[in-house]
């Protein structure tokens, strides 16, 4: 809903700021007073092309801003990467003489682009000069879709539709790199058979590390542990036999002074490594075996261990944790045949359920058409368009022919079209060849009268709706408004007192001349005002007593009805 409008330098308008609420407001105003100007200036919020020349004359800058408040704002703007408070949101829009612009949503600065996105969730404006709304065939199937109750189906149909687009993305992809699949396969195959023929183990390259040395070293270390097993228990006046010389001199000192008890005490845990060395000393050499070729395989197989750690991993455990990885790809991989043949079921799955649910949603997508078009007639003929033939034309025509699966959409099968003929004898054309902008507000506002709304919270605008109507059928438009606006905000221009009358909100758009400049400002008219407002529309520039009277009799009946 449009809360709030603020335009500063364009055209005519110096500076005015004017509050919305719910409910039907309408603008009137003498012919040329600058009703135009505010539709345009908000149409510029919604992304319409801006112009240096409608930069009021004299000034450099000019800006228009608007206040929406819209269900689910935060939802709305955090998609498109902009920061939401609360459900309302700020628009702006300023123009440049020199032919710079810039736009801003909630403060950030945004592409014109994104304001033409956000639009459809915000405002239509219905009018002669507008190419969104009915004038975009894109919008019809959605209105039809509204209209029958089926707006909801269509998201299985496009989630059938995109697996089954993906699913053919894949086999057109797996086709066209084949070669490169199968590449892939005889890598993997080579680098997990090359470390599992290695046959590595945790450790095991610092084991063969260690006897590499021994078979190295044999006769060193020979020589060394007989040499220290001598000197440790087997010569004369080895070290054991002495300290056991030594602990029997500390007995006879112990006897003699209690002070060296401790140190008899520790005799046993100072010879027993002594003595568990000296038996490893002795069984070292019986123990060492020098194989012949053996430091050979030694080396050999740490070079096979140093190849395999270049290549794949700076340790012997991350040269067998890719190896395990190379081996869960291969298995993971199917063959390309497999895979083909996988994705082939899952395309046929999702075209099955996309055609069954797509063929059901036709059906009543086209039994609805006949239901809306009997309606919208009638609605047609109560807004004098009573010779007015109105269609829903389908593409394909025929529910039941084949429909190729390249013609396949999200939305369907089908594409549906609005079509028109104002005048009997004339063939049905499309809205956008035929109807003129009141023709095209009153259709609107038929077709909204028969749908409803499909966005709460939107706020419409008509232009030119009473265009070529008067009496009867001004009171019927007016009165068709209302309903419409009781569903959500209408903005609607309009010279007709009829229409005027039945406002919740009524706005006069003024001219007048002030410091030799003229200038556009607004009115909101309550009371008195109302009533010589619609007085002036009935009786034009000399208000009577008669018509101010009409008038009164015109607002206290609309307050009835």
């Amino acid at each position: 809903m449009l809360k709030l409008l603020r335009v500063n330098n364009i055209a005519l308008i110096p500076s005015l700021e004017v509050e919305f609420g719910p409910g039907l407001t309408l603008l009137t105003g003498e012919t040329g007073a600058g009703k135009s100007i505010l539709i345009d200036s908000l149409g510029l919020l919604l992304g319409d092309r801006a112009s240096p020349d409608l930069i009021r004359s004299g000034e450099e800058r000019a800006a228009v801003e608007a206040v929406f408040e819209v269900a689910d704002a935060a939802g709305l703007l955090e998609e498109r990467g902009l920061s939401a408070d609360g459900d309302d949101v700020v628009i702006r829009r300023e123009l440049s003489s020199s032919g710079k612009g810039r736009a801003t949503v909630n403060g950030s600065l945004v592409p014109v682009s994104l304001l033409r996105d956000l639009a459809p969730r915000f405002t239509v404006i219905h009018g002669q000069h507008e190419p969104q709304g009915l004038l975009d065939p894109a919008t019809h199937l959605d209105l039809l879709d509204h209209f029958a109750g089926t707006a909801g189906d269509g998201r299985p149909i496009a989630e059938f539709y995109r697996d089954l687009r993906a699913a053919e993305a894949a086999l057109d992809r797996l086709r066209g790199d084949r070669r490169e699949a199968e590449r892939r396969r005889e890598v993997l195959e080579f680098q997990a058979g090359e470390i599992e023929k290695a046959a590595l183990a945790p450790g095991e390259e610092e084991a063969l590390r260690v006897e590499k040395a021994r078979q190295a070293n044999a006769g060193r270390l020979a020589a060394l542990s007989g040499e220290a097993y001598c000197l440790l228990y087997d010569d004369e006046g080895a070290a054991l036999s002495r300290l056991a010389q030594v602990f029997r001199r500390v007995e006879d000192l112990a006897a003699i002074d209690p002070s060296f008890q401790p140190f008899l005490e520790s005799r046993a845990g100072s010879l027993a490594p002594l003595e568990e060395l000296a038996l490893r000393l002795r069984d070292y050499q019986e123990q060492l075996e020098v194989t012949p070729g053996r430091l050979d395989e030694i080396e050999s197989r740490l070079a096979t261990i140093e190849r395999l750690k270049k290549k794949y991993g700076a340790t012997v455990e991350e040269v067998l944790a890719f190896g395990a990885r190379c081996r869960r790809e291969l298995d993971a991989l199917l063959s390309p045949e497999e895979q083909e043949r996988t994705l082939e079921a899952r395309r046929e799955r999702a075209a099955a359920s996309y055609l069954e649910r797509a063929r059901a949603l036709s059906k009543r997508r086209r039994a609805a058409a006949l239901e809306l078009r009997k309606r919208v007639q009638a609605e047609l003929a109560q807004l004098a368009m009573e010779k007015t033939r109105f269609e829903v034309a389908f593409a394909p025509a025929d529910s039941g022919a084949p429909v190729e699966p390249s013609q396949w959409t999200e939305r369907g099968l089908e594409s549906a079209e609005f079509q028109l003929s104002p005048n009997p004898g004339e063939e049905l054309r499309p809205l956008a060849r035929i109807a003129s902008g009141g023709e095209l507000s009153r259709i609107m506002l038929g077709l909204k009268t028969v749908v409803g709304s499909d966005a709460p919270g939107l706020t419409l605008v008509f232009d030119e709706v009473d265009a070529g109507i008067g009496g009867r059928v001004a009171e019927v438009v007016g009165r068709k408004l209302r309903a419409v606006a009781a569903r959500q905000q209408v903005l609607c221009v309009t010279h007709l007192p009829q229409i005027a009358a039945l406002a919740d909100q009524h706005i006069a758009v003024r001219k007048n001349v002030l410091g030799g400049r003229t200038i556009t400002f607004v009115e909101p008219l309550e009371a008195d005002a109302r009533v010589e407002e619609v007085a002036r529309m009935l009786g034009g520039e000399t208000i009577t007593d008669t018509a101010r009277q009409h008038a009164r009799e015109m607002l206290k009946q609309s307050l009835r009805s």
